[in-house]
Order: structure tokens, then sequence, then C-alpha cells
């Protein structure tokens, strides 16, 4: 049985809480047509935070990115030239060209050994 559905305008987007109480051996039945009739809902909308702003994945803003970006922009913050890192990475300075031009594919080692470097997640480099 519903008990409660509160709607907050946000934007050009309606905010929908609902409360409901549903038997326990229906409850994921419930909840899988409660998700099929939101994912109809939220054809071609786009998730906005709190404010009402609309979110964008890191791929829409930067369609051409790829990993070695990541590595040349951390190298340039830390003013380090590519023969610095590829001393400190224990490596030949054209493979540190060819991680930062997405000619070469960077490892999960590679990307813990880049991390510890940069002082960041590994996460950044895959």
């Amino acid at each position: 049985m519903l008990e409660y559905i509160k709607s907050q305008t946000i934007g050009e987007f309606v905010r929908i809480d609902l409360r409901a109480t549903v038997p326990a051996q229906k409850a994921a039945l419930a909840t899988k047509a409660l998700k099929s009739v939101l994912a109809l809902a939220m054809q071609g909308a786009r998730p906005v935070n709190e404010d009402g702003e609309q979110l964008y994945t890191f791929e829409e803003v930067f369609p051409e990115a790829y990993p070695g970006m990541a590595v040349r922009g951390y190298r340039g913050k830390m003013d380090m030239t590519r023969q610095e890192l590829a001393e400190r990475l224990g490596i030949k300075q054209t493979r540190v060209s060819e991680l930062e031009s997405g000619k070469r594919a960077i490892s999960k080692e590679m990307a813990k050994r880049l991390g510890k470097i940069f002082d960041i997640s590994s996460k950044a480099f895959l």
C-alpha cells in the first residue's frame, strides 16, 4: 500500500521520493517494476547535482582523452622531464614518450608505479 510520495522541482527535473510498504514476498517484484519505470522516464535525461546543475561524464567532456594524458599532465605539474620520469620508473625515455602519446598502453603495474611517483591513485592512469 502506498503511504507517501513527495516531489520537488529541481531545474528542469522533478525529484520524486517514494515511501511505500509492500509485502516482503513482493518487494523484489515492486523494486524491479519501479526501476523499469524510472529507466523509461530517464531516457534522454541527464543526472543533476543537489543544485540542479546537469552532470557530465569525463568521456563527454574530454572525448579525445586517454590515460597517457594524465601522465603528461602530472609530469608537467611536477616540472619533471621525460628523462627524469624514466629514471624514476627504471625505463627508457622513449617508453615514457610512448605512454604519454597513447602508443603504449599503461599496465596496472605501471599505473601503480606512476601513482607512487605522483602520490595519487593508480586509477588516474587506467
